[in-house]
């Protein structure tokens, strides 16, 4: 790993005046679809992804990471204002900033949570910037074997985690994702599969198609059933907050920082997660507890800085590895696909610059969030006073646009379409969506080097379970099934009375 071509990298994009105008746009449009209830992020980067194709790759990264980070961000002001999270990572901080946002307090709450968000994302990055080069130069010495088993383990631990309760539902969503993967042409022998005879259906399924209606389809028609009925609070005061005020909660952004790090690494678990477990954490350790659901500060600080710290994690395994730690960091990877920047090592190996761009790209949007969350709160809140009845046609417009928009085939809206009434039967059963797109997006990577590792040994299939890296992941990968199921919740509870008996027999 070349370190100063990294840092060439950030150096010349920090000097490049279109890029960093380019972020706040991004950053803009983010923190926007944030506050609005029913638009998520990965809604907010796919639409956004069929929209600036025709950028240069770093322009257009500048945008979706821009993005990113603002729609996080952004989802904190409709759940402090009007109890309704913009963003599913939002929903633990409306138990607190609303409250707050009652009592007369809105402007605290929004100044402290862009302060934590900040915060918590800034520290996410810093990790990027350190762990990337680390972890990209170690998956150097990765073969096929071993590729083949992170694609599958990523696929079934987002099952595992998206689907909690039932993981087999979550298992099935993420195999019907690697067949849906399978239609259009053989990677390897240029054969047709699955196509019907059908010339459109050769190329097989486009990825933005897919994740626009898988996404953004069902969130749409979702939000359209509901009924609005609204008080928002528009004036709010001093939003910036002092510094008292920040370092009276800095152990618990910290703490929650650490936790949406380490979530965020972890693929298919994602923000919501990361936001929940560090406001319990919080919950566990503070010294009022009482307080949390009530309008507690230390609540939603936590659960925002631990969700947009999430975001950095998140890239560390999209860049390094291919494998995407939640379904907005898909959308990044299918997003640098298209401008011809393959994540994994070999970005990090032969393309530094790229991955020092990156970086920067990524710090740049947390001040660019920071500075546009404080400066236009005002202006932005009355947003939130849009009708769903004329946002939500709107969006489905520019749904359509970015589908079509992508390769100009009529085909691609068909798509759209049939992935969104897909996407909408699989909420209805309760089906995850994500691991199906985390399926359709690893899928490649699976088959092609489950493949090209048996042609190298002549069919036989020993490497993949006796090579040492790949038998860790093979063990690691039945296990983590095992304790998924039915057994292994009985092992665990099993395991959680003796620990629980043990503690009885040594307070006697």
């Amino acid at each position: 790993m070349d370190i100063l071509s990294i840092l060439s990298g950030m150096w010349k994009l920090l000097l490049d005046p279109v890029t960093i105008a380019y972020i706040f746009v991004g950053a803009q449009a983010g923190i926007i679809f944030g506050m609005m209830p029913g638009l998520t992020t990965t809604t907010a980067l796919s639409l956004l992804t069929g929209l600036t194709f025709s950028l240069a790759p770093d322009k257009a990264i500048a945008v979706i990471l821009g993005a990113y980070v603002g729609s996080v961000t952004g989802g904190s002001r409709s759940a402090i204002l009007v109890n309704i999270p913009g963003t599913p990572a939002q929903a633990a901080v409306c138990l607190d900033g609303y409250p707050l946002a009652k009592q007369g307090k809105a402007a605290q709450a929004i100044g402290m949570s862009v302060t934590a968000s900040t915060i918590g994302t800034l520290l996410g990055f810093i990790c990027l910037a350190l762990f990337t080069p680390l972890i990209g130069t170690a998956a150097l010495s990765f073969g096929t074997y071993e590729f083949f088993w992170l694609a599958v383990f990523g696929v079934i631990i987002a099952g595992s985690l998206c689907a909690p309760k039932d993981p087999i539902k979550g298992w099935i969503s993420g195999f019907l994702g690697l067949v849906l993967m399978t239609v259009g042409d053989d990677n390897i022998h240029a054969v047709d599969r699955f196509t019907f005879h059908l010339s459109a259906l050769s190329g097989g399924f486009a990825l933005i198609p897919v994740l626009i209606g898988a996404y953004g389809i069902p969130e749409v028609l979702d939000s359209l059933r509901k009924k609005q009925h609204i008080q928002i609070q528009t004036e709010v005061g001093r939003v910036v907050p002092r510094l008292f005020e920040v370092l009276q909660h800095k152990w618990v952004i910290l703490r929650s920082a650490l936790i949406g790090i380490v979530i965020g690494i972890i693929p298919g678990v994602g923000s919501d997660t990361a936001s929940w477990l560090s406001y319990f954490t919080a919950k566990k350790s503070s010294k009022t507890p009482e307080l949390f659901g009530h309008g507690s500060v230390e609540g939603f600080v936590a659960a925002e800085a631990g969700d947009n710290a999430c975001i950095g994690g998140d890239i560390i395994p999209t860049l390094t590895l291919a494998i995407p730690g939640s379904a907005p960091a898909a959308v990044l990877l299918a997003a640098m696909t298209i401008h011809n920047l393959r994540p994994g090592p070999l970005l990090v190996a032969e393309q530094p610059e790229v991955v020092g761009q990156i970086i920067a790209i990524s710090m740049v949007s947390t001040l660019a969030v920071f500075i546009l969350s404080l400066a236009w709160t005002r202006q932005m809140v009355k947003i939130l006073l849009i009708p769903r009845y004329v946002l939500m046609p709107t969006v489905f417009i520019i749904c359509v646009t970015g589908a079509y928009a992508l390769s100009g085939r009529l085909f691609d809206i068909y798509v759209l379409f049939a992935f969104g009434l897909l996407g909408v039967v699989m909420n209805e059963l309760d089906y995850p969506v994500a691991p199906l797109v985390l399926g359709f997006i690893l899928g490649p990577m699976a088959e092609d080097n489950l493949r090209r590792g048996l042609m190298i040994t002549g069919g036989d299939p020993s490497p993949f379970f006796t090579r040492p890296v790949s038998m860790v992941l093979c063990v690691t990968l039945i296990v983590s099934v095992v304790w998924s199921t039915r057994a292994g919740q009985r092992i665990k509870d099993g395991v959680m009375r003796r620990i629980r008996g043990l503690r009885t027999t040594g307070t006697r």
